[in-house]
């Protein structure tokens, strides 16, 4: 336990049979639960997680355990599970929430199983939510400029532009870094979601906010350094930032919908409309009298108008934005608390996998 509460680590794993077996020993002794989720791998990832799972098992059969089969509960300190058929990234998460949910843990915590996610640091992950400050906190390598030493020029471009297209999607205005896998959430917020309607795929983090948003959870950011090791992305970027788009726009439309048409009304929403159809109107049209003006044609009216529209059009999405802002305020954990507190806790050694 830890702090008093039982704790549990979700730990992905496809095609991470050189790293999962390190990532499952070094996580830290408080960690009650160890629910280690191969996504159908090809390689021997699964044999992997079941060889150091039946030796952790073995080695800790003696010790106390927060969860004992006299409370109904499972016994082995690392539960490996397998998945039949491949349901990518967020649904070996959710296999994890689940498993977790159903045996009484108060937090869960994930970590990928390419060893990209310090063990060190985890108290730092866990402790809004343990603490009660948030109800799902996540790590940041783009708070502090030496936390994105390790972040090549192009992760960090890409990953820029999914946080501003996250804000408008999740309502989290002051998050960043939401493809940041490294989190943890209550046992209270599992159940206000529902699971089954979040993407499995590509996407499953930024979903996952915008779900947590319309579920009215606050969320924690929590600064933590980029580290990349040798191990082979199996992301394709081009496919990915294309679908992780769209699917961050549905989410931005079923979010407004859902809290500002449906629960009760907010402003925003005619804003954001108001706005997106007064600058769509206003490039196209100034980019009708562009094409005027090039034939010789008298544009200067219809130029004039498209101008203002499109004034008019930035002026609403900047109204839209603000209140947007507003109304979840107070769903977002502010990140200094904590930025303070590991700036001056001694840097953690770098995390490695040899």
């Amino acid at each position: 336990m830890y702090k008093g509460k039982r704790i549990a680590v979700v730990v992905t794993a496809y095609d991470e049979a050189a790293f999962v077996g390190r990532v499952i020993e070094t996580i830290p002794d408080f960690v009650d639960r160890i629910y280690a989720v191969d996504d159908a791998s090809p390689d021997d990832s699964w044999q992997v997680i079941q060889r150091v799972a039946t030796r952790i098992n073995a080695e800790s059969e003696s010790a106390d355990q927060a969860l004992t089969a006299a409370d109904g509960g499972d016994e082995r300190r690392v539960v490996p599970i397998r998945h039949a058929e491949n349901r990518g990234y967020g649904g070996a998460v959710k296999t994890g929430y689940r498993r977790a949910a159903a045996d009484d843990i108060d937090v869960v915590a994930v970590m990928n199983g390419d060893g990209q996610m310090d063990p060190t640091i985890l108290d730092r992950i866990i402790d809004p939510v343990v603490a009660g400050e948030a109800d799902y906190a996540k790590g940041n390598r783009l708070l502090r400029a030496d936390d994105r030493d390790g972040m090549s020029t192009f992760r960090f471009v890409g990953n820029a532009m999914l946080t501003g297209l996250s804000k408008f999607a999740t309502g989290y205005w002051s998050l960043g870094d939401p493809q940041n896998g490294y989190t943890a959430i209550s046992s209270e917020a599992i159940d206000r979601l529902e699971l089954d309607e979040i993407t499995d795929q590509y996407g499953f983090l930024n979903h996952l906010l915008t779900h947590l948003n319309v579920a009215g959870c606050r969320v924690a950011d929590v600064p933590m350094s980029a580290i990349y090791g040798d191990e082979d992305s199996s992301i394709t970027y081009g496919p990915f930032i294309r679908f992780v788009s769209l699917l961050l726009l549905r989410s931005f439309y079923w979010r407004l919908k859902t809290r500002y048409i449906v629960r009760s009304f907010n402003p925003a929403v005619v804003y954001y409309a108001v706005g997106s159809l007064g600058l769509a109107g206003g490039l196209a049209g100034l980019g009708g009298s562009i094409v005027r003006a090039g034939r010789g044609d008298d544009a200067f009216a219809g130029g004039l108008s498209s101008f203002v529209a499109t004034l008019l059009g930035l002026v609403s999405l900047g109204s839209a934005i603000r209140l947007d802002a507003e109304a979840n305020e107070d769903l977002e954990v502010p990140c200094d608390e904590h930025a303070d507190a590991s700036a001056d806790d001694a840097r953690a050694p770098a995390y490695s996998m040899e």
